[in-house]
Parts: structure tokens; C-alpha cells; sequence
């Protein structure tokens, strides 16, 4: 049983380990622990088995929330992680990915299913599978790990305090995200919200956003969509307004759509700062935040804590740290924008455009 909501951090192991000082600039703030994989010689605190299981066979449930670039990253990290896991352990881990493709019905389909089939551990991506996922597991206490739920503990995701339910959030740093925005451009004077109102992901980053741009005396407009159609329309009518810069939270349904406005918004000079890399290899100007790699990483890793040893010393949650600066070259240039004082802000990547 789980004893207490501490929210842990992980730090980029084995290469990623010499990057953690320069990365702490985009870092949300907390207590900061390490993750010990679990081939480490501690293991994860609080587990109360050391032996390791081999020659066993498990049945992994990887269900995505839909089908775009920052989701199908996420589950061929698990994917690969789950089979290197396997490998190293001399066991068997069998896993399917599905994809719910953004329909709840279809979402709890695949997660009974996954209860049917007697899978030894769901693995949800996103914020409604895991939600879906946790509440078709509620019976048999199947474990569910999720992937890339923001803020478990919103009242309107309630993930934190359930026994059977752990996994990662990448929780945005929001201040920082405007921060860069006005390290780009100082003079910037309206400042565009471009989300979901069905995505509970954007619900606490949008308030901060607001709450900070307030505190900045810098206005803002904000536009709402659930469809492409609807978000190439909320684009455009931002653009109309003279925004000077977009900001999009982790939002699903604005993801599926970057691809159908980045052009139209580079037309405009409006730079289009979002919550995840992904965006940005599909044309958004920026970001900082997580890498979705590694992210799927530490989600396999639990979710083999959890197959091995149970859920006994697992946290409700594990937040990824930030700290990566993920700049799209080739959309900077199509808005001459200057983004060299994003190096002193973290560690920067830059990428091109990426249609996939």
C-alpha cells in the first residue's frame, strides 16, 4: 500500500546524467530524487522482493489515447524498454499497443479487453486512458501504470491514492515557457491560449498561464477547439487578433492539428510555443519540457517494478524533469526569429519539421 503522495523527480541516468545541472533552469521546482532503474542494486524504495523472476512470462496492455507523434514516441520507448527489460532479466514481458483513437467508448473497450485477456499490467498513455484504464482495473486491482498524465492529482483526474495506480507526469513549467517568450521578444504585448477545453491536461497550465501573464500586465486571448477544423479556425482567429505569440499546453487535440496551422501561423510571424517537443517537430516554434524518449523509458521501468515486485513502495506519481529547449530551425527562419538566448536558458535542441 502506497503511504504517502510524495511527488518524486527522475534524473536522466547513465549519458543523461552529465546534463542535469544545465537542465535545471526548466525544472519544476521540489525535493529532487534519483530513480534507481531496476537493475539497479537498490531498486525502487520500498520494494520488498530482490530476487529477480526468471524464466516468468507477463502480459503488458499498452493502450494510447490516440494516434500523434508524442504518443506513438511515448509507446515505442515502452515498447522497447519493456523488451531490453525482458532481455536483461531472462524473462518474457508479451505487450500489444492499441490506441483508443481519441473516443472514450473505444478507450473503455481496450481497457476491459486488457482486464479480460487477465494482462498483468495496463500501461495508459495520456490523461483519459489512464483515467478509463485505472477505473476498469478498479475490481481486479490490476496494476496500471500511466504515461504522461500532467497532474494526476487535478480533482478532475483523481489518479493520486489508489493502491494499484502509478506512473509519470510531465507536468510543464509554465512561467518558464513565457519566459522564453519574452526573452525572445521583450516588446510582446498580446499573447494567444490555444487549447482543448475536453483535455484535462491543459486545464492547470492554462490558469497559470493566465494568472502569470496577469501578473506581467501582458493581455491575452484564448481560443477553444476539439476538432482539426476547429483548431485551424481558433488559429486563424488568434492570428486575426495580432497575438504576438501562441501558447499551447501538452493538448492533445491541438497536437493532432499542429501540422494543419504551423504554415499559417509562420505566415502570420506568430511564434507557436507549446508543451512538448513533438509539436515542435511538426512545425511549432518551441517548447521546454520533457523528452518523451525517456519518459517511456521510466514508464517501463515502473511498470516492471510493479510486474516483479507489486506496488508495494511505489509513489501515486513520478514527475520527469524538464529542462530541454526544443527550437524547430527551420519554422525560426520562416519567422526571423532570433532564438540564441534560449542557450543561456537550458539545454537547447533544434530540429526541422518532421511530418509523421
Amino acid at each position: 500500500m502506497k503511504k504517502h503522495n510524495i511527488v518524486k523527480k527522475f534524473f536522466a541516468i547513465a549519458a543523461a546524467a552529465a546534463l542535469s545541472l544545465s537542465l535545471c533552469a526548466c525544472a519544476r521546482s521540489g525535493g529532487d530524487h534519483d530513480y534507481p532503474g531496476p537493475n539497479g542494486s537498490e531498486g525502487v524504495q520500498g520494494s520488498t522482493q530482490s530476487q529477480q523472476p526468471s524464466g516468468k512470462t507477463y502480459k503488458a496492455a499498452i493502450i494510447k489515447l490516440t494516434d500523434h507523434p508524442s504518443l506513438d514516441e511515448i509507446a515505442k520507448a515502452i515498447e522497447q524498454q519493456l523488451d531490453k527489460l525482458a532481455a536483461d532479466n531472462g524473462i518474457t514481458i508479451e505487450h500489444t499497443t492499441t490506441s483508443g483513437q481519441g473516443d472514450e467508448t473505444t478507450l473503455k473497450q481496450l481497457a476491459d479487453q486488457a482486464i479480460a485477456d487477465q494482462v498483468d499490467v495496463i500501461i495508459p498513455i495520456a490523461t483519459a486512458a489512464a483515467k478509463i484504464s485505472a477505473l476498469a482495473a478498479e475490481d481486479s486491482k490490476t496494476p496500471v501504470v500511466f504515461a504522461a498524465v500532467s497532474y494526476p492529482d487535478e480533482e478532475s483526474v483523481a489518479l493520486t491514492g489508489i493502491d494499484y495506480v502509478t506512473g509519470t507526469s510531465d507536468a510543464l513549467n509554465t512561467r518558464f515557457i513565457i519566459d522564453m517568450m519574452l526573452a525572445q521578444n521583450p516588446e510582446l504585448k498580446k499573447v494567444g491560449l490555444l487549447y482543448s477545453l475536453s483535455e484535462d491536461n491543459s486545464i492547470r497550465p492554462i490558469a497559470e498561464a493566465k494568472a502569470y501573464l496577469t501578473e506581467k500586465g501582458i493581455p491575452y486571448s484564448e481560443q477553444t477547439a476539439n476538432s482539426n477544423d476547429e483548431v485551424i479556425a481558433a488559429a486563424a482567429a488568434l492570428a486575426a487578433e495580432g497575438v504576438d505569440a501562441i501558447f499551447t499546453p501538452t493538448d492533445n487535440k491541438i497536437a493532432v492539428a499542429e501540422l494543419a496551422i504551423y504554415q499559417s501561423l509562420i505566415d502570420a510571424g506568430i511564434p507557436h510555443y507549446t508543451g512538448a517537443d513533438s509539436f515542435v517537430r511538426n512545425g511549432a516554434f518551441a517548447t521546454c519540457g520533457v523528452n518523451y524518449t525517456e519518459l517511456g523509458g521510466r514508464t517501463a521501468d515502473l511498470a516492471y517494478e510493479a510486474l516483479t515486485k507489486g506496488m508495494d513502495g511505489l509513489e501515486d506519481y513520478y514527475l520527469m524533469d524538464g529542462g530541454i529547449i526544443t527550437v524547430n530551425t527551420e519554422t525560426a527562419a520562416g519567422l526571423n526569429a532570433d532564438y540564441s538566448m534560449f542557450k543561456d536558458m537550458g539545454t537547447l535542441v533544434e530540429v526541422q519539421t518532421t511530418e509523421d
